[in-house]
């Protein structure tokens, strides 16, 4: 991270940014000197989608479009401004402090969701030395500058991967509230609940297989399937909690009508400028507010930024979707070794007993049947990013969700690179062996250097690309 945050100054000194065309809010109050200095070492971290949390957490949800993006991670940051960083207001206004705050959370959530991967990585994988390699892999990732960044990537990958964990440990209750605050991150945490339905599905199934053989009493195998609706129901429920009640927020602040808010008029300016919608105490209505099941999440994605059902595959996207290829190709790829070391366990949902003949030791590694849920998980993920996102945000999206890209990258890595199963290797510092990595490039493979070019370009071209306001993933 300290290097990181060196080159991002470097960078950012070095190479003029580019006029983008994205949310860029007018300073206020006019920043001071150690303002000033302060964004001339991190200003680089702060562009893009990091404007809309930085804005957020100082001002609130004062535009419409501010509602694509998830409250926790502003809060949080308003937190620490507030309370761990109060001591500097006198030096730093509090955009300043703000910008501090996301630096030092992430940087501290990167490092906790690197000990969670690997924690899940040796309770899934049962091999300690593919876990660790994966969660090296993770401080190195190709999606590394959103980590850093003013960005919720690296705490909503602390929350799932820890959510992951603690399913995995039988601590259904912490894993649940785990899951639910990732909901409150990111919106893509709704999907996490599958790992619950997996979960409760797969019991059921295991205990429906379980017995002699006798027919069933009718009223018993009735109780256990509604207590397993009734659980997964409840779960289900309690992960998406957060984002029903960010959406009722939403609804209340921008469709009921209210008393008109103190914008000042640079701000209000800027929404006159650029079109942005604000709350308006007249009763006019944004036409989200009529619909059905008034969701303004996905009314934003749909009329700011155009996100749907191939809506992206256009001729002049060509270049963002040979972005996103790697981590396309690398998913892909993940999926396919895995359904051919198990054919019937994914014909079978993995809802099948294994045979007493067939029990034994249970295989360990990326193709081991417990990584199955994973799989499918970060495969819905590539299919729905890549047929009804913005393409380019692939890297990121899985990145900061699956742990896949990385148990498989460490799986291609260890099956090419012999001397990462040498005696020791698991037990090397994370500095040491990621030196040895590099050192070692050009006595690569093919596949470990194509791997490891993958993640060290994007990792040096997203820093140098992003902290200047040009296009990235």
């Amino acid at each position: 991270m300290p290097l990181l945050l060196s080159l991002s100054a470097v960078f950012d000194l070095l190479i003029p940014d580019h006029a983008a065309d994205a949310f860029s809010p007018p300073r206020l109050p006019k920043p001071g000197t150690y303002d000033l200095l302060l964004e001339w070492l991190l200003g680089g971290l702060a562009h893009w989608d990091a404007e809309h949390f930085l804005f957020i957490a100082e001002r609130g949800y004062l535009y419409e479009h501010n509602c694509a993006f998830f409250p926790l991670y502003p809060l949080s940051l308003r937190a620490v401004a507030d309370g761990t960083l109060w001591p500097l207001r006198q030096l730093l206004c509090l955009r300043s402090r703000l910008l501090l705050s996301a630096i030092l959370l992430n940087s501290l959530f990167s490092v906790l969701a690197a000990a969670a991967l690997y924690k899940l990585g040796c309770a899934v994988l049962r091999c300690r030395r593919t876990a660790f390699l994966s969660a090296l892999l993770f401080c190195i990732s190709p999606a590394n500058v959103f980590m850093a960044a003013a960005y919720s990537e690296s705490m909503f990958a602390f929350l799932a991967f820890s959510a992951m964990w603690q399913l995995e440990k039988g601590q259904s209750w912490l894993s649940l509230l785990l899951f639910s605050l990732a909901t409150g991150v990111r919106a893509n945490g709704l999907v996490n609940a599958g790992f619950f339905l997996y979960s409760r599905s797969k019991s059921f199934a295991l205990q429906l297989q379980v017995g002699s053989g006798s027919v069933r009493k009718l009223s018993l195998l009735w109780r256990q399937l509604l207590s397993v609706a009734s659980s997964m129901l409840l779960t289900c429920a309690g992960i998406c909690l957060p984002f029903a009640l960010f959406q009722y927020y939403a609804y209340m602040r921008f469709c009921s009508p209210g008393l008109e808010l103190a914008v000042p008029e640079p701000l209000r300016q800027l929404a006159l400028d650029k079109g942005y919608r604000l709350v308006s105490p007249h009763g006019v209505k944004p036409p989200w507010c009529s619909q059905r099941f008034p969701v303004v999440y996905s009314y934003i994605q749909d009329v700011y930024w155009n996100v749907g059902f191939l809506r992206y595959f256009e001729l002049r996207q060509v270049p963002n979707f040979l972005l996103a290829l790697p981590v396309s190709l690398l998913g892909s790829w993940a999926a396919w070794t895995f359904i051919v070391a198990n054919p019937r366990h994914c014909l079978t949902l993995g809802l099948e007993r294994r045979k007493k003949k067939r029990e034994g030791k249970p295989r360990a590694g990326f193709c081991c049947p417990a990584v199955f849920v994973y799989v499918v998980h970060a495969t819905a993920l590539l299919v729905l990013g890549f047929f009804c996102m913005h393409v380019q945000v692939l890297t990121r999206f899985l990145g900061s969700s699956s742990p896949v890209l990385y148990w498989f990258s460490a799986h291609l890595l260890q099956g090419h690179e012999a001397w990462l199963w040498e005696e020791g290797a698991d037990g090397q510092s994370t500095v040491r062996v990621r030196e040895r990595l590099l050192l070692s490039y050009r006595s690569m493979t093919v596949v470990g250097r194509c791997l490891l070019g993958f993640f060290a370009s994007y990792w040096l071209l997203g820093l140098v690309l992003h902290c200047n306001c040009l296009p990235w993933t």
